[in-house]
């Protein structure tokens, strides 16, 4: 180790844990000297190490607890004893307090002043843990409010420059959000999205498949935005890879609901907010607006005895809803039914109800000790990985009904997997009984419907097999709560697999292949229903394009 690094310092427990040379030593204090930051944010600049690197290191070398900071385990009496601006300073923050004991999260536990000042400012022994920066000035943000004389950083030649400075100088980001949900609203944007970059958020709008920058975020305060929107859609606030929840706003008296995606990126959240119009299921298969075609494959499955029918859509409630309702057509009188998982069974007839484990091999191994217990119907809320899918097969090789919730989108897709399946022997062609795949398509406002030309190129994307006369869309009236939408509808591939449908299946080599021996023997899906509805102006051609053909 170079004479250069003093003992106990970061450098030196980094040597000593062999993660930097003492080559690495002299670049970053080179690195140092050159632009005045910190010894260990050198090294991150020059590619050296990552931050995670270096609190793994301090973490074990030290011999003190590495957490990730979440707001729930602060508590807001702990925040009173440092101020904080001496926080931020010192990248600290005070988490609780029992006795005379301080708990406190630090970025460099090295620092010994600021160890030293916290426990004369709180007048307490400080419990120390090392949490990462990011993390620190989230919560600092969050709990104490964001530095004064601070601009939230919004950029836009889409809105005026007062807009702007109001939402510039609203800290909190309530009235960016605000900004942008009406907006979203008034120029009847399918979704916006807030994309993180390596510089600063891009902020951009979708109207069909076009899209277009609504304005830029600088990074700096990007994380507490993102706070105030997770709050908001009741998203938990950090350490989720994705999820999805609802904003409910006041618009001209009237209160309109968004749905907000979430993808936990590299350089911050990924969002996407759109408006949300719920479908519901009918509890009865009589009640739903199925084509006769599809209704009597429904109906076929619901007589089942045994066998897997498995029911695809990125939407969890929307499949499990559909499974519902097959339970709701079976004659389950004198059958042991057994619901895992959340979700299912939240109909008129009731059933047990087992979570599901987080892991997909805690999902496989709990299905098989369900078979234990001699269910006649299993129902499985997510099957969609090869553990449980493998489980479910098994489950139903013994002869039993097995429901099989798939987090896939198509009848396309859902067969490719299943065909991959089948190559790796997780799958027995036997063992299939059903599919069912489902798409909820928005129902055009009749009130407000417009007809609207559609550009060629577009217009070949649509694959329509007869162009219809007139093309509409909606531009959003009181009537349909202005968002251009009468109703949601589901539209359907529902397929019983007989011998020679399994027979076909064991043999094609993709899902596309075998969708196409369908429609040539005279089946009708969802392409042709949702072609149909545009023919009928029922549907727009962008929600045709979207919801059926993509």
């Amino acid at each position: 180790m170079t004479d250069t690094i003093r003992e106990g310092s970061l450098g030196a427990v980094l040597s000593h844990a062999k993660i930097i040379s003492d080559t690495d030593i002299a670049a970053a204090l080179a690195e140092q000297q050159r632009s005045g930051c910190r010894f260990g944010e050198a090294l991150v600049l020059l590619g050296i190490v990552t931050q995670e690197d270096i609190d793994w290191a301090l973490s074990n070398q030290l011999g003190i607890p590495y957490i990730r900071l979440k707001q729930e385990m602060i508590d807001p009496e702990a925040l009173t004893l440092l101020p904080a601006a001496f926080c931020r300073a010192n990248r600290l923050i005070p988490l609780i307090r029992a006795g005379d004991e301080l708990a406190v999260a630090i970025a460099d536990p090295l620092d010994k002043q600021a160890l030293q000042a916290a426990a004369e400012h709180a007048g307490c022994r400080i419990n120390l843990s090392i949490a990462p920066v990011e993390d620190i000035n989230r919560l600092l943000d969050l709990c104490y409010g964001l530095a004064t004389g601070t601009q939230l950083g919004f950029s836009s030649t889409i809105f005026p420059a007062e807009q702007c400075d109001a939402a510039n100088t609203d800290l909190s980001g309530s009235n960016l959000l605000q900004l942008l949900l009406h907006y979203s609203i008034k120029n009847r944007l399918s979704s916006f999205s807030l994309k993180p970059l390596d510089d600063r958020i891009l902020i951009t709008g979708r109207t069909g498949p076009l899209e277009q920058e609504l304005g830029q975020l600088k990074p700096d305060l990007y994380p507490a935005f993102c706070s105030l929107i997770r709050t908001a859609a009741a998203l938990p606030p950090g350490g989720d890879n994705g999820g999805n929840g609802n904003i409910t706003i006041e618009y001209q008296e009237r209160r309109l609901t968004f749905q907000v995606l979430l993808l936990q990126g590299i350089q911050g959240d990924y969002l996407t907010i759109r408006r949300h119009v719920a479908a519901t299921v009918p509890a009865t298969l009589s009640q739903m607006l199925l084509p006769p075609f599809q209704k009597e494959q429904f109906s076929r499955l619901a007589h089942l005895n045994q066998g897997l029918v498995l029911f695809a859509s990125r939407s969890l409630q929307e499949r499990c809803r559909f499974m519902d309702l097959l339970l709701e057509e079976q004659d389950t009188s004198g059958r042991a039914v057994l619901v895992l998982g959340h979700e299912p069974g939240r109909m008129i007839k009731q059933f047990p109800r087992i979570p599901l484990p987080a892991s997909d091999f805690g999902k496989g191994r709990l299905i098989m000790d369900t078979l234990e217990h001699g269910p006649d119907i299993l129902v499985i809320e997510d099957g969609t990985a090869l553990e449980p899918f493998s489980a479910a097969a098994r489950a139903a090789m013994r002869g039993k009904l097995v429901l099989v919730g798939m987090d896939i989108r198509g009848t396309r897709n859902l067969l490719d997997h299943l065909i991959r399946f089948r190559q790796r022997n997780a799958l027995a062609t036997s063992l299939l009984a059903g599919i069912v795949s489902l798409k909820g398509l928005q129902l055009l406002c009749p009130s407000c419907r417009q007809p609207v030309t559609v550009p060629q190129q577009e217009l070949a994307s649509l694959q329509l097999q007869l162009t219809p006369a007139t093309f509409y869309h909606a531009v959003g009236c009181p009537a349909c709560d202005f968002t251009g939408i009468s109703e949601r509808l589901f539209l359907t591939n529902c397929i019983c697999f007989d011998e020679a449908l399994r027979s076909r299946f064991e043999t094609v080599p993709d899902g596309s292949s075998f969708m196409a021996g369908l429609l040539a023997d005279g089946y009708r899906g969802i392409k042709a229903e949702g072609e149909d509805l545009l023919r009928a102006g029922a549907i727009s051609p962008t929600e045709y394009l979207m919801t059926v053909i993509q």
